[in-house]
C-alpha cells in the first residue's frame, strides 16, 4: 500500500501526483515513488540524488499514458539495504528483482549519470526486458576513451576518497549545471545524505560499480558486444566536454549498436533533468513512439 509522504525520515521532498511504497526484496527495501497507468516507464537517477530528480519529468511522461516507476536505487534515496557492501551488478541485481515483484516484464528505460550505468547493464545483458533506452549525460558504452575527455571525470577522485560528513553540494556546481540551483533544489537532493547508510554508501558505490565497469569501458568490452535495444543518447550543449568530443568518441555507432540515436539540449549541462526538464520527456515520449 502507498504510504504518505509525510511518514518518511527524513521528510520526502515535495512533489505532487505520486504513490510511495516500499518494495521487498531479498537484501533490499526500495523506496518507489510511481505515477500514471499504461506501459511502464523506469527511471533510474543519477549521484547524488534520487527519485526527486524525476519529480518534473515524471509528471509528463505519465500524462502521455506511462505508468512511471523512480525506484531509489541502493545506496541512494530512501531505500535500505542489509548489507553495505555494493559489486558491479549488485545494482543490476536489484533492478531485476524489482521488476519480479512489479510484474515488470518490459520496459522503457530512463537514466541519467550513474543510473545509465546499471541500464547499460541490462541492456546489454537482458535486452528482452527492455523496449526503448534514453540514458543522459552519458555517453555509449562502446565509446572509445581520449585524453580529451578526462576533464569529464574530475569530480570522481573527491567521491573515491569521500570522507563520510564531508558536503557534496559542489556536485551541483556551475562546473555541471547551465544554470545555478536554488538552496531548496540541493537541499532536496542531498536530503537523504543526512542518513549515515546513505553516506557511508558514496565509496562503496564508486570503488565496487562505477570504477570496475569504467575500466570494463575502457577495456573495451562493449565494442565487442551488440547493442539491440534501439537507445537515445542525451546531452547538454554545456556539458563538457562530453558534448565536444562525442563525435570523435563514437565513430561508427552502427557498427556497435542496432538503433542509435544523438540529440542535444541547449541550455543545459550535465545535471539535465534540472536544467531542462520539459526537453528531456519531450525527447523520451518522443522515442518511446518512434523506437519501441
Amino acid at each position: 500500500m502507498p504510504t504518505p509522504a509525510s511518514a518518511w525520515s527524513p521528510p520526502l521532498p515535495e512533489a505532487s501526483g505520486f504513490d510511495h511504497l516500499v518494495v521487498e526484496t531479498p537484501g533490499l527495501h526500495t523506496h518507489v515513488a510511481a505515477l500514471g497507468e499504461g506501459e511502464p516507464v523506469v527511471l533510474l537517477h543519477g549521484f547524488p540524488e534520487h527519485w526527486w530528480q524525476w519529480h518534473a519529468i515524471a509528471p509528463v511522461i505519465a500524462e502521455c499514458g506511462y505508468r512511471v516507476i523512480c525506484p531509489d536505487l541502493r545506496g541512494a534515496g530512501w531505500t535500505v539495504a542489509d548489507d553495505p557492501r555494493v559489486e558491479r551488478e549488485t545494482r543490476l541485481r536489484d533492478l531485476l528483482a524489482l521488476f519480479d515483484v512489479l510484474h515488470i516484464e518490459r520496459t522503457h528505460l530512463v537514466a541519467h549519470d550513474m543510473g545509465v550505468l546499471t541500464a547499460v547493464q541490462l541492456t546489454y545483458d537482458h535486452p528482452e526486458r527492455v523496449r526503448t533506452a534514453v540514458q543522459l549525460a552519458v555517453p555509449p558504452a562502446f565509446m572509445t576513451f581520449s585524453p580529451k575527455v578526462l576533464p569529464g571525470f574530475r569530480h570522481l577522485p573527491s567521491l573515491v576518497w569521500h570522507r563520510p560528513g564531508a558536503s557534496l553540494r559542489g556536485t551541483f556546481s556551475q562546473a555541471y549545471v547551465a544554470r545555478p540551483m536554488s538552496e531548496e533544489t540541493v537541499e532536496a537532493h542531498l536530503a537523504p545524505m543526512h542518513r549515515p547508510d546513505i553516506d557511508g554508501a558514496v565509496r562503496p558505490l564508486l570503488r565496487g560499480m562505477v570504477l570496475p565497469e569504467a575500466v570494463r569501458m575502457a577495456r573495451g568490452v562493449y565494442r565487442r558486444r551488440r547493442l539491440t535495444v534501439p537507445t537515445l543518447v542525451v546531452f547538454g550543449r554545456q556539458d563538457r566536454p562530453w558534448n565536444e568530443q562525442l563525435g570523435r568518441i563514437c565513430r561508427n555507432p552502427g557498427r556497435y549498436a542496432d538503433r542509435i540515436e544523438f540529440a542535444y539540449v541547449d541550455d543545459a549541462a550535465h545535471f539535465i533533468t534540472d536544467d531542462a526538464p520539459t526537453e528531456v520527456a519531450d525527447l523520451a515520449v518522443d522515442w518511446f513512439e518512434r523506437a519501441a
